[in-house]
């Protein structure tokens, strides 16, 4: 074959370059940041070796596995979903389609645990656990406590298991819709449910995350609400329930939980922790 006929190879500062204008393009808010995970991930290399060999080639079977990407990506679809992973708490998750991306908003929940004073605390429930991020690092944070991880979707629980197994968390796992299903007194209770309202504005990439996970009735707050009910019989005295909501609805739910015997324990970004005494 020709030389003339073989398919370009293009280097690495020139890819991204292009690559990062085209998501720029598509209104991606990180558009050099996610080139960069996208080159680096296909490469199998750390995205420092990108900036220190800026001309190396990309060799065509990268070359079509990044094109491939980058045409999801410009999509909207989230990188998570692309790679099947998501870092939290600095540990890697394995997450689907069937499991809420975990956010970095959401480890506020375990910097507040460790606040708390685990020697008369002696186990935990993660309602809604979806990948186990939050459950998983409470138990690899906390080896201690006894840990249970429930979701209404075994779909969910089928990935939360296998994160546990890969990290090495001793946890039990149970289906249950909420609370209902469960039956032993805890000491926490900790929960990223659903509370984001249908009606407000959000970025393109939450279409593809299971609307099971993202949203809620009564502006986003039904099942919290509920969750706080259900949480009267469940916690033992002196209690915690940390839940984490949009900021803008923590005003509500701090009045909707202080008259159900609920006192307000911290008040952090999006989490709220609320200690329960009867």
């Amino acid at each position: 074959m020709n030389a003339n006929w073989l398919p370009q190879m293009p280097v690495i500062k020139d890819w991204l370059a292009d690559a990062s204008l085209k998501l720029s393009k598509a209104g991606i808010p990180s558009p050099d940041l996610d080139a960069e995970i996208i080159l680096s991930n296909c490469m199998l290399k750390n995205r420092t070796y990108l900036h220190a060999y800026p001309e190396a080639k990309i060799d065509t079977e990268t070359l079509s596995k990044v094109d491939e990407i980058i045409e999801q990506r410009l999509k909207r679809i989230p990188l998570a979903y692309l790679f099947g992973y998501k870092e939290f708490y600095g540990r890697e998750f394995q997450i689907t389609k069937d499991t809420l991306i975990p956010r970095p908003e959401s480890e506020t929940i375990i910097d507040i645990l460790k606040q708390i004073n685990t020697d008369k605390i002696s186990n935990l429930i993660d309602i809604g656990t979806g990948s186990g991020c939050l459950g998983i690092s409470a138990k690899l944070e906390e080896p201690d406590l006894d840990v249970t991880l429930s979701d209404v979707s075994p779909e969910a629980l089928e990935i939360a298991k296998i994160n546990a197994d890969r990290l090495k968390a001793t946890v039990d796992l149970i289906e249950s819709d909420l609370l209902a299903s469960i039956n032993n007194k805890f000491d926490i209770i900790i929960a990223n449910l659903p509370y984001v309202d249908k009606d407000w504005a959000r970025s393109p990439e939450t279409n593809y995350e299971p609307s099971l996970a993202l949203f809620a009735d009564n502006s986003g707050k039904q099942l919290i609400e509920k969750l706080v009910i259900q949480s009267i019989n469940t916690l033992n005295n002196g209690g915690y329930l940390i839940i984490e909501a949009d900021p803008e609805q923590h005003p509500s739910l701090i009045q909707f939980a202080t008259e159900k015997s609920f006192k307000l324990f911290i008040q952090q970004d999006y989490i709220i922790a609320f200690r329960y005494l009867s």
